[in-house]
Order: structure tokens, then C-alpha cells, then sequence
């Protein structure tokens, strides 16, 4: 019997250390006495950051998150939050939490503090708007393909039309120039149209290996010469170790191309694009049937003006734009290709400070 509780604790911390979720016990101080791996990276604090700091000291600016600590910690009952918290970190972005909170006793009944824990909903929050994201385009879909049919039956007549009356025309009559805008026209009509339709028109992907720093090396070196009226840097701090990836190169290709482009255009005379890759370990993609493997995630930054506030929730849906030229399907068919590589596409944006697009690919191998 002597030596059961040891091995019982050394068994509770190895649950506490491989739980997903996060785990904060407090004392009646507020102080916090354990904080598991998951606490630390959901928080962005080391366990030595942490250990014997105010909960107040962490984190007095999550003040709806301290109160509902506060309140589990005074009233000695259990408590959960029914809608997201936000958590506010120094190092990183605000986080959607789910908080359980729930009053320490210990073996005489008294109670001692209080136990935390955390979930992380903002994986959740991605899937939901992927899952709103791939309802626009289902709709879009039914759209086009309806309309595609209508559309270009008349197109093909108007620009035979047009290239018979411009044989018909001598070389030197003025109205052949009215009839090569028609044929233009037509053609750029036609694209549109095309381009819409790859959004909704099934198609298999053509899988194999892709390394994804040659892929973003081979864009970023056209981006350079590809806009010769601005001064940009481009930054690659891509991780060498990150193995190749099961995915369609051309997709990819086109989806880090569409991004960079983006950015380039957004950036006004002189900037700076940074791009980065690296292996998220705390985030895994799983698949029934199928082991759990982490994410690769590419981020996308530029120093541009930023997107404001009432469009960012807009950029996705087909056909807006704020740019003068461009049909505003550009992210939309971002979208669609990262959703056929089971990923998420993240952005964060603030006027004046630039805007970040955060791609995340399972690392599965070809």
C-alpha cells in the first residue's frame, strides 16, 4: 500500500501531460500550482512563466475569462462557459476558449482552489467557416453551371460575328477596330466565365510529392519580376526540414501564386513580403482510419495598408473585389484548392499594419 500513491501520481501526470486539453490548477490566492504542456501552448507561457503567478498577472486583460474563474473560485461550485471566451495572450492573437472551472477540495472537504480547463475553438470556428465557405460555392455552383450554357452559345456567335465582319472590312477602315474590342471583349468574357466554372466543376486532383519551399522559391521568383514599378523584399524563412507533402503540385502552385500576387499588389511603391513555413506540431489533422499527422502551415505577410474591418469577412465570397482590376475570384478559388488538400486558409488583417494569409496542409506523405 505504501507505494500505490506514488505510482497513482506519477500516473495522474502523465494523463495530465498528454491531455489536449488545457489544464490550470489555481490556489485560493488565485496562484497557479500546476499548468500541463496544453496549458502552455494554448497560453503562450512556459510552466516556469507560469507556476506561482496571479491569475490576475497572466491574464487581467481576459476580464470575462478572470470573472468566471473568480466566480467558480468564491462560490466553490463548478461553472462553464456557454459561449467563447476570449483569451488574451502577450505573444499571439486573442484565442476562443471553452472554460470549465471547477472548485478544489481536498481530502477533508476543504477547499483548496480551483481546477481549469481550457479548450481551443478556434479550429472549430475555421471548420464552421469552411463549412460556410464551401456553402457559397455549392450555390455559386448550381449558379454557374446553369448560366454557363445560356452565356456562351451567344458569346461564340458575337465573336464569329465579329471576326467575319473584320475579313469583310478593308485593312485601313476604322471599324476594325471596334470589331477587335468585340472579339477582346468576348474572349475576356469567356475567361470569366471558364474561371468561374473551375469553382464548381468537379475535378480530380493529380496527387503526388510536393516540396513546398521549391514550389514557393519557383513563385516568389516570378512575383520579382513580375511587378518592376515597386521596390519589394521578399523574405523566405522556410523550415528545410518539412519533408515532401501528398498534394496536386499545379494546384498549389496556382494557390501560392494568387497569394503572392495579392500581396504584391496590395503593397503601394515599397514593402516587404515575408514568407514562412514551418511544421505546427500542436494541431493534427486526423481522418478515421488513418493515423493523426501535424499540419504544415505557410504564412503569407505583407506591410500593406491592410484590409479594413467591414470587408475581411468578405474577401472570400466570389466576385468581390476592391481591386480596379480583377473579378474577385481569385481567394475564392484559393479556397476551393486547399479545401481538396483537407486544409484551412486563415487571415488576419489591421489598417495600416499589413495583412497575413496562413495556409495549413496535413503533412501526409506521397
Amino acid at each position: 500500500m505504501k507505494n500505490k500513491e506514488p505510482k497513482d501520481r506519477s500516473l495522474y501526470m502523465r494523463v495530465l501531460e498528454n491531455m489536449e486539453e488545457a489544464v490550470v490548477a489555481i490556489d485560493n490566492a488565485e496562484r497557479i500550482v500546476l499548468f500541463n504542456p496544453a496549458a502552455q501552448i494554448c497560453t503562450g507561457y512556459s510552466e516556469r512563466q507560469a507556476l506561482k503567478r496571479s491569475m490576475g498577472d497572466l491574464f487581467g486583460s481576459s476580464s470575462e475569462f478572470l470573472r468566471l474563474v473568480r466566480s467558480a473560485l468564491q462560490s466553490g461550485r463548478s461553472i462553464t462557459s456557454h459561449e467563447d471566451l476570449l483569451l488574451h495572450r502577450s505573444s499571439a492573437a486573442p484565442l476562443p476558449v471553452g472554460l470549465s472551472a471547477s472548485p478544489l477540495f481536498n481530502r477533508e472537504g476543504v477547499q483548496e482552489g480551483a481546477v481549469l480547463i481550457l479548450r481551443d475553438h478556434s479550429q472549430i470556428r475555421e471548420l464552421e467557416e469552411t463549412v460556410r465557405q464551401a456553402d457559397r460555392l455549392a450555390m455559386l455552383g448550381t449558379l454557374a453551371a446553369g448560366l454557363a450554357h445560356e452565356i456562351k452559345n451567344p458569346l461564340g456567335g458575337i465573336k464569329g460575328a465579329a471576326q467575319l465582319l473584320n475579313l469583310e472590312l478593308p485593312p485601313d477602315n476604322p471599324l476594325r477596330e471596334y470589331t477587335r474590342v468585340m472579339t477582346r471583349e468576348v474572349n475576356r468574357v469567356n475567361d470569366l466565365i471558364e474561371e468561374l466554372l473551375d469553382l464548381t466543376r468537379p475535378r480530380p486532383t493529380q496527387l503526388g510529392e510536393v516540396n513546398l519551399s521549391r514550389i514557393l522559391a519557383d513563385q516568389i521568383l516570378m512575383q520579382k519580376q513580375g511587378h518592376p514599378d515597386k521596390q519589394i523584399t521578399y523574405h523566405m524563412q522556410l523550415d528545410p526540414s518539412i519533408p515532401p507533402i501528398r498534394g496536386d503540385e499545379n494546384l498549389l502552385s496556382r494557390l501560392f501564386l494568387n497569394l503572392l500576387k495579392n500581396a504584391a499588389e496590395a503593397i503601394e511603391g515599397e514593402g516587404t513580403i515575408t514568407v514562412t513555413s514551418r511544421i505546427a506540431g500542436q494541431y493534427l489533422y486526423n481522418k478515421p482510419g488513418e493515423r493523426p499527422v501535424p499540419m504544415v502551415t505557410v504564412e503569407i505577410q505583407d506591410n500593406g495598408p491592410g484590409i479594413p474591418p467591414d470587408e475581411l469577412d468578405r474577401i472570400f465570397t466570389p466576385f468581390f473585389t476592391t481591386k480596379t482590376k480583377g473579378c474577385g475570384l481569385g481567394l475564392a478559388i484559393c479556397q476551393k484548392i486547399i479545401n481538396e488538400h483537407q486544409g484551412s486558409l486563415r487571415v488576419s488583417s489591421q489598417a495600416g499594419q499589413g495583412t497575413s494569409f496562413t495556409i495549413s496542409l496535413p503533412l501526409k506523405r506521397g
